[in-house]
This record gives C-alpha cells, sequence and structure tokens, in this order.
C-alpha cells in the first residue's frame, strides 16, 4: 500500500465509535419482521458473552427460505447501540408458476426448485431504552447454489423491528 494516509480517519472513527468493545446486548431473546431482499420473520436468542443465534423464515410470492445465522455484538458508544456481524446458510424452496415480465413484454416458467446458500451479515442495532423494541439495519451478502448448478449472488440490505424480551 503506497498511501496509507486514509486509515487514519478510519482508525480514529472506530476508537470514538467503539470504545467499549466488551460491551453485550440488553435483552436475551427477540421476535420481529426483517424487510429486504430476506424479508420475513426474525428470530434471536443471545447465548451469553454477546453471542447471538438468529433465524430468519423469508416469505416471497412462490418461495421461502430458512437462514439460521451466528452473530457476535460489540458496543458501538451509546447505550443500547450495538455492530454485529457473523455469518451462516440458508435453504430456499420455489414453486412452480408462470409470470410476466412487462419490461420484455413475454411470459416465463419458473420450475420448481431448491438451493442452499452461504450468509454473511453486518449491521447496527439499537435497543430502545426502557420499551422493549430493537432497531436494526444490516447487510445480509450471500451465495446461493440452485439445484441444477446455477448460483446466484445478492448484497441483500435490512431493515428490522423487533420485541425484545
Amino acid at each position: 500500500m503506497k498511501n496509507p494516509r486514509f486509515m487514519y480517519p478510519v482508525l480514529i472513527l472506530a476508537f470514538v465509535l467503539v470504545p467499549n468493545w466488551a460491551k453485550s446486548q440488553d435483552y436475551n431473546n427477540a421476535i420481529g419482521l426483517r424487510a429486504g431482499l430476506t424479508s420475513g420473520l426474525t428470530i434471536k436468542h443471545f447465548m451469553g458473552n454477546s453471542r447471538a443465534i438468529e433465524g430468519i423464515i423469508g416469505i416471497w410470492p412462490y418461495s421461502t427460505s430458512i437462514t439460521g445465522l451466528y452473530e457476535v455484538y460489540k458496543g458501538a458508544g451509546a447505550a443500547g447501540l450495538n455492530w454485529y456481524y457473523g455469518g451462516g446458510a440458508h435453504a430456499s424452496f420455489y414453486t412452480g408458476r408462470i409470470y410476466y415480465n412487462r419490461y420484455y413484454d413475454r411470459y416465463y416458467r419458473a420450475y420448481d426448485d431448491h438451493a442452499f446458500g452461504l450468509d454473511l451479515i453486518l449491521g447496527l442495532e439499537y435497543k430502545i431504552p426502557e420499551i422493549p423494541f430493537a432497531l436494526s439495519l444490516d447487510i445480509k451478502p450471500f451465495l446461493e447454489i440452485h439445484r441444477g448448478g446455477g448460483t446466484y449472488t445478492a448484497l441483500d440490505p435490512g431493515l428490522g423491528l423487533k420485541i425484545a424480551f
């Protein structure tokens, strides 16, 4: 790297925003909704030591998915605010249907299919003090391999609202 000067602001920002790396979450369990490419029901359980498992049941027209994630939480410098990162896997199930694409003025047939994939996640979550709600904003890139050997990748940004208990 010829000029590492661009790293100085990043390091300073990291030390200012994340002074308490050992801070844990403010709740044990949560259930809620995630809106994004993977939209649906989300369930989270903290296992202690700032580690959590999260499941997402994704629901779309003509398909469903099940995602399991392992997440690590780090304090982000304010009460109730945490960074999280991790990874996991998912399985998707598609049902055959016929649909119309207006742009190409054509009908297409989608066949029954299933796929498996690997997921990463990076996000920021805020547990609202004194009320049992947590808001999250994340990006969940994934690689999906379909039955026939085709692959699909996406960044999958998402917004979540959970009831914490």
